[in-house]
């Protein structure tokens, strides 16, 4: 059993172990208690035994509501209807929140910044999400493309490095589940979406002249997007299709 409670109930959790397995219940031993820090925000605490009450709701309808704000400034709903647009505010608002709580180890105290959370650079959510649905949109201007490379690609420093790093996931994902730490997930989506991102800025996909090479960056695009799509659904995040 893994009871997930704030940290203030630590000694509560030290003292309910011992007594159950004084009590005779042998699974007193292994009732764990996951103890979460304190989430602050820049005007107080999320507490609502204290002065100031965070009403959950209204900070998630913030965060979308500056998802929206943030996109339409940025010129990203320029082709979207409302109704799109709505939903992609709707995924990148609670994919910001719970990306930013997440990369943070649990058990410390953290300072939640709707603003910094919103940004689409960095190590955030929304910056993740961005790189998720450019590869998607490289791979939708490439449909028709079914083909796989033949043969044997000579690969470069970029690529080998980013394959090495999608070979990461498995290992990470079981690290956080020994550490019961989602941050190991969230860190490692934000490593792969770097390097990807700078292999991209360095070399061409679509407007590779190599056939056999522009179909292997396909493949190798393809399996990016996958991999994030599954860390971050981990995460409880969602990534849109297109941004």
């Amino acid at each position: 059993m893994i009871y997930v409670v704030g940290n203030e109930q630590n000694y509560h959790f030290q003292v309910l172990s011992i007594l159950l397995d004084r009590l005779g219940f042998k699974w007193g031993k292994e009732l764990t208690h996951f103890s979460y820090g304190m989430v602050e925000l820049p005007n107080g605490k999320m507490k609502s035994r204290e002065g100031t009450v965070v009403d959950a709701d209204d900070l998630m309808a913030l965060m979308v509501e500056d998802a929206y704000k943030t996109s339409m400034e940025l010129g990203k709903f320029a082709d979207m209807g409302d109704e799109e647009r709505n939903e992609i505010a709707r995924i990148v608002g609670m994919g910001a929140l719970k990306y930013f709580i997440l990369k943070v180890d649990a058990r410390k105290n953290m300072l939640f910044n709707p603003e910094e959370s919103i940004d689409f650079n960095g190590n955030t959510g929304p910056f993740i999400q961005y790189t998720y649905a450019r590869i998607r949109s490289i791979l939708r201007k490439a449909e028709g493309t079914q083909a796989l490379p033949k043969g044997s690609i000579a690969l470069n420093e970029k690529e080998v490095e980013l394959i090495q790093k999608m070979n990461e996931f498995g290992a990470a994902v079981e690290q956080a589940g020994k550490d019961y730490s989602p941050s190991g997930i969230a860190n490692y989506c934000y490593e792969l979406t770097k390097v990807f991102n700078q292999f991209y800025h360095d070399y061409s996909i679509l407007n590779e002249p190599d056939e056999q090479k522009k179909l292997f960056r396909l493949v190798l695009a393809k399996n990016v997007a996958k991999i994030i799509k599954n860390a971050m659904g981990l995460l409880g995040i969602e990534v849109p299709e297109r941004m």
